[in-house]
């Protein structure tokens, strides 16, 4: 009997450290939905992102994505990617602000950062704001890609140019001896005067 009381409290005491541990690793990942107003931008692709991303400023949480839909309806932004997010009521975004998918590490997450502009006038709060301004999370195979063909340099001693690697120009034609001009003939040297005899 006091066997199975010894294992009941041990048994107790482990899920009571295992609900503390997942309470303390929830709060210190920062999973937590931001909860403030609601900002809008579209974005030709957003591979890597996820609803439920964060939205960071300079590295700080500020907001999290809160929907993604892709715009089906005739017009300038068919088949763009509407993104929704919400920020924190204390952020203020200026109007000219750039929204940019990030990546943690070449092989992490994506996650949306914000680089604030410096605009006096801030995106409105009420729900209809727009960030106007965005730019593409770059794939991975792309970024591969850059990686190889940009390490390539041209050969540049292959000409002399300077690493240029233009066609070389063919050498002067030489005239041929029968295209040669005749040598002009040296003027013959006209004799001394002989003295007068007296």
């Amino acid at each position: 009997m006091g066997r199975n009381a010894i294992e009941t409290v041990l048994g107790a005491v482990v899920l009571v450290v295992a609900a503390l541990f997942m309470m303390f690793a929830y709060s210190s990942s920062d999973l937590q939905k931001v909860q403030g107003y609601i900002v809008s931008a579209n974005f030709p692709m957003v591979d890597g992102l996820k609803v439920g991303g964060d939205v960071e400023v300079n590295g700080v949480k500020v907001g999290t994505i809160v929907s993604m839909n892709l715009i089906t309806t005739p017009g300038p932004n068919e088949y763009l990617v509407d993104v929704k997010m919400s920020i924190n009521p204390s952020v203020k975004l200026p109007t000219d602000t750039i929204a940019l998918a990030a990546s943690e590490s070449l092989l992490g997450g994506k996650y949306l950062s914000l680089e604030l502009g410096v605009d006096e006038d801030t995106i409105k709060t009420d729900g209809t704001g727009r960030i106007t301004r965005t730019q593409a999370p770059m794939r991975l195979d792309d970024l591969i890609g850059q990686l190889i063909y940009g390490s390539k340099k041209p050969d540049s001693s292959a000409s002399g140019t300077g690493g240029k690697t233009g066609p070389s120009l063919p050498p002067p034609a030489q005239p041929s001896p029968a295209q040669q001009p005749a040598p002009t003939p040296a003027p013959a040297s006209q004799p001394a005067p002989e003295p007068a005899h007296p």
